[in-house]
């Protein structure tokens, strides 16, 4: 008998929950999410049923998610840690590059973690991300800790929201004035 064993919420799992946030954002007029397609290239193509039955995922992209919310632009992206340490390499050169320009341009870049060991989720904001990643640049630490995570960013699940990233949001809004 084949025995069926959960990986807890891969990337693909965050995703929909973070996408059913966003659609209820939406519907509640809170904000204007869109998931950034993946940039693929096909190989093969069933001539029959024209779909791409092989493909390779193109390298650059920029952030799983863009949008408004409230008429503040953001931009996000949707990471996985299985350990309680996070490796920088799960973050892209070209993805801290967009997010470093999208915060000159006024708009507000942040990642939602998902630690799969604690089924935890957390809000990183832009400045403490480029902190970590410059730590690293720099010759230190190629990851950061759970523990040095700011715990007020902690997203709970609550009014049906799986992702309630809005309040951490507003919290990084207020922590810039």
């Amino acid at each position: 008998m084949a025995t069926w064993k959960t990986r807890g919420l891969r990337g693909s799992t965050l995703e929909e929950l973070i996408n059913r946030t966003n659609e209820v954002y939406l519907e509640k007029g809170l904000a204007l999410i869109q998931k950034v397609p993946t940039p693929i290239t096909p190989i093969q193509i069933d001539k029959d049923s024209r779909h791409i039955t092989l493909a390779y995922f193109d390298q650059k992209s920029t952030v799983d998610y863009i949008g408004a919310v409230q008429g503040i632009p953001v931009c996000f992206d949707a990471k996985e840690s299985t350990a309680d340490t996070f490796a920088l390499q799960n973050i892209h050169p070209h993805q801290v590059e967009f997010m470093t320009q999208f915060e000159r341009q006024g708009g507000i870049s942040f990642l939602i973690l998902f630690y799969s060991m604690r089924n935890e989720l957390f809000y990183l904001p832009y400045r403490d991300m480029i902190r970590f990643w410059n730590r690293a640049q720099e010759g230190g630490r190629k990851s950061f800790r759970y523990e040095e995570l700011d715990q007020d960013y902690y997203l709970e699940p609550k009014n049906g929201l799986l992702v309630p990233y809005l309040e951490a949001l507003q919290l990084d809004l207020d922590s810039r004035e």
